[in-house]
């Protein structure tokens, strides 16, 4: 396993429990508890975790890894995901794309699309799309956050209500039979309902490590989306609140 590698999956767990001994992390990934105390300081550097006794955590006030460590956990998923959404979309569409990963490969499926209509509060998006198919672009105003390129704030919120589009494709940190479509970011989750409210039309996509995972923010209720797009269908609880709220489930 390469270093970004073991980064990545140490994220992904300290992402779903907050807090792991060393010991059961070198278990997890099969090396040694030497080798996991280098990653973990590597991360402390970086300002993605704080080590403790025996063990890590998250860093207080981070929900999330990087962007750049985010692209690369579950790749391929993200991809047949971002294509099969891209295929959703008409040239000449409005848009908008939120700051997730599984959203900034949606960018990358759409760069063969003509004269969309984009706005958004990702660097990383509004640098995939402007300049190609005659495309307009809107970056959102307001503080540029460092670890995932997004930008918000009072004024990122103020700017997005100033536009109407057709499809908000936003992403969701977990999907939950009890609460619905979740984030761990608050400012995520206010942008993201800002943004539903000034679109025709919502769209989750989501890889389905997500399902049944959890997430302190609610984005807004299930039935505020009319579809997700994903890379397997839900089962049980899930399935049946997605139905019951007209979610459309679209399988890539």
């Amino acid at each position: 396993m390469l270093q970004t590698q073991r980064e990545r999956a140490i994220l992904e767990h300290l992402t779903r429990e907050g807090v792991a001994r060393i010991d059961d992390l070198a278990r997890r990934l099969s090396v040694s508890a030497e080798t996991v105390r280098r990653s973990v300081k590597r991360l402390e550097r970086l300002g993605s975790v704080t080590r403790m006794h025996g063990g890590v955590q998250l860093r207080d006030g981070l929900a999330e890894p990087s962007l750049a460590l985010r692209l690369g956990v579950n790749p391929d998923r993200k991809r047949r995901i971002a294509q099969r959404m891209a295929g959703l979309i008409d040239n000449g569409s409005s848009l908008f794309l939120d700051v997730g990963s599984t959203t900034a490969y949606v960018a990358q499926a759409l760069r063969d699309h003509r004269e969309l209509f984009v706005v958004t509060n990702s660097l990383t998006v509004a640098q995939t799309l402007t300049g190609r198919g005659g495309n307009r672009v809107f970056l959102a105003g307001g503080e540029l956050r460092p670890h995932d390129g997004g930008v918000f704030g009072a004024e990122a919120v103020a700017f997005a209500r100033r536009f109407r589009v057709r499809h908000a494709i936003l992403t969701a940190t977990a999907l939950d039979a009890g609460a619905g479509f979740m984030l761990n970011d608050q400012q995520e989750a206010e942008f993201s309902r800002a943004i539903i409210d000034c679109a025709d039309q919502a769209t989750i996509v989501a890889d389905s490590t997500k399902f049944d995972a959890y997430a302190p923010m609610r984005i807004a209720p299930p039935s505020a989306f009319a579809r997700l797009v994903t890379d397997a269908p839900p089962r049980d609880a899930l399935a049946r609140l997605l139905d019951e709220a007209g979610v459309a489930v679209i399988l890539a």
